[in-house]
């Protein structure tokens, strides 16, 4: 993949001028932000202080790098096929599919892993009523 020509003398191998790369994650973007908003919110049960809330913040940060670094892995790894004169084969769409893909669930993991670990840290523990007696 060549980078264009404004940015050919300066671009670095992993960040070329290549916008295409960054469409798919670009346009999932607004779903990551209501999704990151929906993490950040939720629950209201748990106690939130700066601890958590550090802990939540680097959680959204460190999912949204991962997300973009898997789409771009993604959006390289898919092989368009040429079909001779024809030009690139109908499978050009899995070119912003796959890091779509990869950037949502990437995204999400993070943040179920987050969820769960931020739960065990700071759950209420003996909640009264709990039914054992």
């Amino acid at each position: 993949m060549r980078p264009c020509k404004p940015c050919a003398p300066r671009s670095t191998p992993w960040l070329r001028c290549n916008a295409v790369r960054f469409l798919a994650i670009l346009l999932l973007a607004p779903w990551l932000l209501v999704l990151a908003w929906a993490y950040w919110a939720y629950p209201k049960s748990l106690p939130r202080h700066a601890a958590r809330r550090t802990f939540d913040a680097m959680a959204i940060v460190l999912a949204a790098v991962v997300a973009v670094a898997l789409s771009l892995v993604a959006f390289d790894a898919v092989q368009v096929k040429q079909v001779g004169a024809f030009g690139p084969e109908s499978g050009s769409i899995w070119k912003q599919v796959m890091p779509a893909l990869y950037g949502y669930f990437s995204f999400m993991a993070v943040l179920a892993l987050a969820l769960w670990l931020r739960w065990m840290i700071w759950r209420r523990t003996g909640s009264a009523g709990s039914g054992s007696e």
